[in-house]
């Protein structure tokens, strides 16, 4: 992961992260096979009452909402590296078991659990528990959610009140509790809503039973709560309208195409795009009166936007075309046609308007409307490493090679923004910064557009999971989040420029799909810009077809700092020629070089390049002169030398080379 944060840990530190991971791993298989014992239900409820408490007092003193707020003293830090699958079975198949059943550190293969939220949630920045019951009362047991908690941007154990935990995990969490713990999206269900915020106070699990809905009903409770804009809450009445008039033979045909259309709606403001288009095209009537064309026309144009947000645009082309026939002379898809024209200009010709990119990005959120320009590159084997870009033609030097929309972004200033320390024991317990934050986007977008799954599993990752095609069970993806992290791990980017309030702890980093097969060289032939989530990829001299397109991932000039940060974030250890050329040199040249280059760069701070007299420029070539000496002229002949980079441009800036 390339990004622009840096965490500096004594060794102190570093040892302290990684005795508790390990001593952590060692008590959970100290207690594997443990049966599950009772605990005092009143005090663990008492516990996360006091903590939800304590967090809704806080968010209202300082003004906040929603979940925790990075700390600016301390980063959240856990383990990586003990994978499991998620569960791949079908609900009906699966055995009930009882949650007194369950054993430590276990795998519950076949069974599913049925439990009741009876307290309110718990948020953490890394997880989020709950106390839950079994089919007794004085059966009760944390629940806990990791790191990918929400549903329809809403927090799934606060969305409902009951639950169905596909083959359950039991374990010991962080902090060395024990807990049922989820880690896949697709492990639990939510089998009763929660309408009423106080549900988890009914301990009888005889209260909880809601009573049975009509279709009709449902669609009136999601169109409540679409207009309380509660949007997770719609989504799942109008599925449940949906489910009822197929229990009941289907029902009228208007109330089902009637909330379809709804749900469409709400599955568009909920960015699932592949569901907003089924939805829409579902609910099409094909009636000749005006009402109906009007309704058709409403739903053509949701598939429109849905297919527009996808990048899918000859199909946003076709069903804003199909909405035109119906009820002609909308400006706003005339708008959305003109616009498809610019974004396929740009897809065939890589015609941009850059300068029109970077003006929206405040409008845009950094995300500016575009299409991606790659069909000068295409993916095969490459003989450096695994699958690499290559050039479909030649490209000359300074030409754009690709522009690519990040798949997803987060900015540092963006409540999702979360970096965490991670200690992976797959690899001698190597600690990295890792942007979890990117890691939750990414994952809930999978699991709102399951088109978008394979493409992202076909990238690099050190963890096959599920292997590279799409799993649905239950009508829902398959996501092995651990697959996911493993991803973005080895793929993800720095964004950019950097927010103020930005350090490590809430780093701006995005996934771009094409630009992630671009395998690694320091003498590479190809720089990348960032017009916020766009980038756009250089020629930095003239590539022939054919030839593999490379970038360097690391450009410091420090080689053992470049080193150890692609070897510990990317894995590999690189052999290119200037690799080979600074392995060469003596640590006593390369420490020497180092300090100059700092001193350069010290005096470039300090001293403007314009109008500078004889003085400052002689000093300015003496330190060019002093960095020169530290390179073999025969070994880095025709190689970059980047501890001369600065000073360069400072020297040519002062007219004075």
């Amino acid at each position: 992961m390339a990004t622009n944060a840096t965490i500096f840990m004594t060794p102190e530190e570093s040892d302290r992260v990684q005795t508790r991971v390990q001593d952590l791993i060692q008590k959970r298989r100290d207690q594997k096979g443990q049966k599950w014992e009772p605990c005092d239900s009143i005090s663990l409820i008492q516990e996360a009452t006091s903590a939800s408490l304590l967090q809704d007092l806080s968010f209202a003193a300082l003004g906040l909402g929603g979940a925790p707020k990075k700390s600016q003293d301390t980063i959240v830090a856990y383990g990586v590296g003990v994978p499991y699958l998620p569960s791949t079975a079908k609900l009906q198949d699966l055995v009930v078991m009882k949650l007194g059943d369950i054993c430590m550190e276990t795998h519950h293969r076949g069974c599913v659990l049925s439990l009741r939220r009876v307290s309110p949630v718990v948020e953490m920045k890394s997880s989020s528990w709950a106390v839950v019951q079994g089919n007794l009362q004085n059966e009760v047991e944390r629940l806990e959610v990791f790191l990918h908690r929400s549903q329809n941007e809403r927090n799934i154990l606060d969305l409902g009140f009951e639950f169905l935990i596909k083959e359950p995990y039991y374990t010991l969490n962080n902090q060395g509790q024990r807990t049922i713990r989820i880690d896949h999206p697709s492990d639990i269900f939510i089998s009763a809503h929660n309408d009423d915020p106080e549900s988890w106070r009914r301990r009888d699990r005889s209260e909880g039973l809601q009573k049975h809905c009509t279709a009709a009903e449902c669609k009136d409770l999601g169109n409540t709560a679409l207009y309380d804009k509660d949007y997770a809450l719609a989504q799942a009445h109008y599925t449940e309208g949906l489910r009822v008039l197929m229990a009941e033979g289907d029902g009228p045909n208007s109330l089902k195409h009637d909330i379809y259309r709804n749900r469409s709606h709400v599955n568009l403001i909920l960015e699932r795009h592949d569901e907003a288009i089924a939805d829409a095209l579902t609910s099409l009537t094909r009636g000749e009166d005006e009402s109906e064309k009007s309704l058709d026309a409403k739903a053509y144009f949701r598939a429109g936007t849905a297919a527009y947000r996808l990048g899918n645009f000859g199909d946003a082309k076709d069903y804003f075309n199909e909405q035109l026939k119906l009820v002609p002379g909308s400006r706003l898809t005339s708008t959305y046609l003109e616009k498809i024209e610019m974004r396929e200009r740009e897809m065939s010709d890589g015609l941009y308007d850059f300068e029109k990119a970077l003006r929206s990005l405040p409008k845009t959120k950094g995300r500016p409307d575009a299409a991606d320009f790659i069909r000068r590159t295409k993916v095969k084997s490459s003989p450096v490493s695994g699958q690499g870009l290559f050039a479909a033609d030649d490209i000359e030097a300074n030409d754009v090679i690709m522009c690519e929309k990040a798949f997803c972004v987060v900015w540092g200033n963006e409540d999702k923004a979360f970096s965490a320390l991670t200690c992976d024991v797959r690899d001698d317990a190597a600690i990295r910064v890792f942007p979890a934050g990117l890691h939750q986007a990414v994952v809930q977008k999978l699991m709102k557009n399951p088109s978008q799954i394979e493409k992202v599993l076909d990238l690099f990752g050190d963890y096959e999971g599920l292997g590279k095609k799409l799993h649905e069970r239950d009508g829902i993806p398959v996501v092995d989040t651990f697959q996911i992290h493993d991803i973005v791990q080895r793929n993800a980017f720095g964004a950019g420029q950097r927010p103020e309030d930005e350090d490590y702890r809430n780093a701006s980093t995005g996934l771009w799909i094409r630009a992630s097969y671009i395998n690694h060289s320091c003498i590479g032939n190809a720089k990348k810009e960032l017009f916020g989530d766009l980038m756009v990829l250089r020629a930095t001299r003239k590539i022939l077809a054919g030839e593999e397109i490379m970038h360097s991932y690391d450009e410091t000039s420090d080689y053992d700092a470049r080193s150890k940060a692609l070897h510990l974030t990317w894995g590999f250890h690189c052999s290119c020629r200037l690799c080979i050329a600074e392995a060469q040199d003596s640590p006593a040249v390369r420490k020497k070089r180092l300090m100059l280059e700092n001193d350069a760069k010290i005096f470039i701070e300090n001293t403007k390049a314009t109008g500078a007299g004889i003085i400052a420029v002689n000093r300015a070539k003496r330190l060019r002169r002093s960095i020169e000496e530290t390179f073999n002229e025969k070994r880095y002949k025709n190689l970059p030398r980047r501890a001369l980079l600065g000073i360069e441009q400072w020297i040519q800036a002062a007219g004075r080379g």
